[in-house]
């Protein structure tokens, strides 16, 4: 285990409260990276006092072997595609794009001018995890839960070949198995 369920939920309840306070009083959109982000933002969006609502987008990388994002082979191109956009508008909205893990920085960066393009009145990142030394574009987000190693990890919405999704806590997958 790398991160129990008890400090994800105590970290989550923090950023809430900063969330909450950067906002003003305003109203906010979450922006949740599927599939991987729902459980955080659920967490999360539960965590702010202010009217909140939320919408989900979806990304795929050119390039990458099948099965999870994190994949140690990481054999991308840069190259990202939508796969699904939000259904809301998002101009003159405070928005706060919602993902699980920050990596390279490739999928965040394209999302980032994606959602940009949409005029939003605001616009800040909210990760639950920050793995620092995968950076391949300088990407840093407004909110951090966790900054972890260079590990595999799976659990708390985060999964490999869609399994372990379900876990409570965080934990390193030693070897990730080969994907066919």
């Amino acid at each position: 285990m790398l991160i129990s369920g008890e400090q994800i939920a105590s970290r989550v309840i923090e950023m809430g409260r900063q969330i909450t306070n950067d906002c003003g009083g305003q109203a906010v959109v979450f922006v949740g990276v599927l599939k991987g982000a729902a459980i955080f933002l659920s967490d999360l969006v539960r965590q702010v006092e202010v009217d909140a609502s939320f919408d989900f987008i979806g990304v795929a990388s050119y390039g990458n072997p099948r099965g999870p994002k994190q994949e140690k082979i990481w054999d991308s191109t840069g190259e990202v595609r939508l796969t699904k956009d939000v259904e809301h508008s998002l101009r003159d909205q405070n928005v706060i794009l919602v993902e699980d893990i920050l990596d390279t920085g490739l999928t965040l960066s394209f999302l980032k001018r994606l959602l940009l393009g949409h005029q939003p009145k605001s616009f800040r990142v909210a990760v639950l995890l920050d793995k620092t030394s995968r950076r391949k574009l300088a990407f840093e987000a407004d909110y951090v839960g966790f900054t972890i190693p260079d590990a595999f990890v799976v659990g708390y919405g985060l999964d490999y070949a869609e399994k372990y999704r379900n876990l409570r806590d965080i934990y390193v997958l030693p070897t990730p198995p080969a994907v066919d």
